[in-house]
């Protein structure tokens, strides 16, 4: 059972007080009924609760996949920037957050969810979950990057050594500027950028395709976003998925 008020609150109906002051001027009701104490006690899952005619559905979790814009950081909230939390306008929830970071200038796929759980799964380099991204930098990516990447690349700075657990390279295109697919197990700082920093080359544009067994709808324009599929769903969340 849970507060009325708090219920509401958390749906994303509004805060504390804005929540209180609705029900106080008799905008709810529960099950049929205006309820008119921000107290009372509701069951969540069974309840049918509306905010001025509009039904307020509990959902424990929200799962999003959200093709991130440059410019945008990864962060819940930040007082100057516009973060990608920000860009989820239908949610419910508040307790939503990025599942890893992208850089600002980075683009792609990026999982916007509140199921720690989950996020603990797909970001933990015990799991081993690929993260695939298209890469364009200025250098000729030739075998030999193939090989250094595989073995795993020093990506430390002076005399402090930082390995790289081994990553795929796929060439697109080498010339001057180079494309390539990259997959990684990974998410050290910049890691990326710095891999090609140690091989003598510079990271022109990056974007993540796909995580895990989740791929990046090519539907979604860049800050454009969705609800996962419940196929979606079911393969991100594997043996959890029972619980959701």
């Amino acid at each position: 059972m849970m507060r009325l008020d708090k219920f509401l609150s958390k749906m994303g109906a509004g805060s504390r007080q804005e929540v209180k002051s609705y029900i106080r001027k008799g905008m709810v009701s529960v099950n049929g009924e205006t309820v008119s104490r921000p107290e009372t006690k509701i069951d969540e899952e069974k309840d049918e609760i509306f905010l001025q005619g509009k039904r307020i559905a509990y959902a424990a979790f929200e799962y999003y996949m959200l093709n991130k814009p440059a410019g945008v950081i990864s962060a819940t909230e930040d007082k100057k920037e516009t973060t990608v939390v920000d860009l989820i306008r239908e949610k419910k929830r508040k307790d939503l957050f990025p599942v890893g970071r992208l850089d600002k200038d980075t683009e792609g796929l990026l999982l916007i969810t509140n199921d720690g759980v989950l996020a603990h799964r797909l970001l933990s380099p015990n799991h081993h979950v690929d993260k695939t991204y298209f890469v364009r930098v200025h250098g000729r990516v030739t075998e030999e990057e193939e090989k250094s990447f595989l073995a795993g690349v020093n990506i430390g700075t002076g005399d402090e050594e930082e390995w790289t657990r081994p990553a795929r390279l796929e060439i697109l295109k080498s010339g001057e500027e180079s494309e390539v697919r990259l997959t990684i197990q990974e998410g050290k700082y910049h890691q990326i950028k710095r891999m090609f920093q140690a091989v003598g080359m510079e990271v022109l544009y990056l974007k993540r395709l796909s995580m895990g067994k989740l791929t990046l709808d090519p539907g979604l324009k860049p800050g454009e976003y969705r609800l996962l599929t419940e196929k979606e769903l079911c393969d991100v969340t594997d043996e959890n998925a029972g619980r959701h």
